[in-house]
C-alpha cells in the first residue's frame, strides 16, 4: 500500500514538473547620478516595468523624445515607473540638462 502511495505521489510530481510556471515581467532599475543614465542603453522585453531612481543632487526628468512617457519633475530621492507596453525604441532625455539614453523594448 505504502509503495503504491509513493508511486502515486512520483507521477503526480513527474506530471506538474512539465508545466511551465508564468514568469513576471522583469523590472529593470536605471540609476540617475553625475548628470547622466546609468546604464544609458536598455533593452527590454514588453510588459517590463523600468524604474528611473534620481540619485543626483538635483531635480532631473525622464522625458521621450516621441512623446511615449514623461515622468515630469524627479526630486532628489525620486522615482519614476514606466512599464513598456508596445516594442519600438524610445530615446529619452532629461528635459532640464543635457543627458540622452534609449530604451528599447524588443
Amino acid at each position: 500500500m505504502r509503495a503504491l502511495a509513493l508511486a502515486a505521489l512520483a507521477g503526480l510530481l513527474v506530471a506538474s514538473a512539465g508545466e511551465a510556471t508564468p514568469s513576471r515581467p522583469a523590472t529593470v532599475k536605471i540609476a540617475i547620478e553625475a548628470m547622466k543614465f546609468s546604464p544609458a542603453d536598455v533593452t527590454v522585453k514588453p510588459g517590463a516595468t523600468i524604474v528611473w531612481i534620481n540619485n543626483d543632487v538635483v531635480a532631473h526628468t525622464v522625458t521621450s523624445k516621441a512623446g511615449a512617457f514623461d515622468s515630469k519633475v524627479i526630486l532628489p530621492g525620486g522615482t519614476f515607473k514606466y512599464v513598456a507596453r508596445r516594442k519600438g525604441d524610445f530615446a529619452y532625455i532629461c528635459s532640464l540638462h543635457p543627458m540622452s539614453a534609449d530604451l528599447k523594448v524588443r
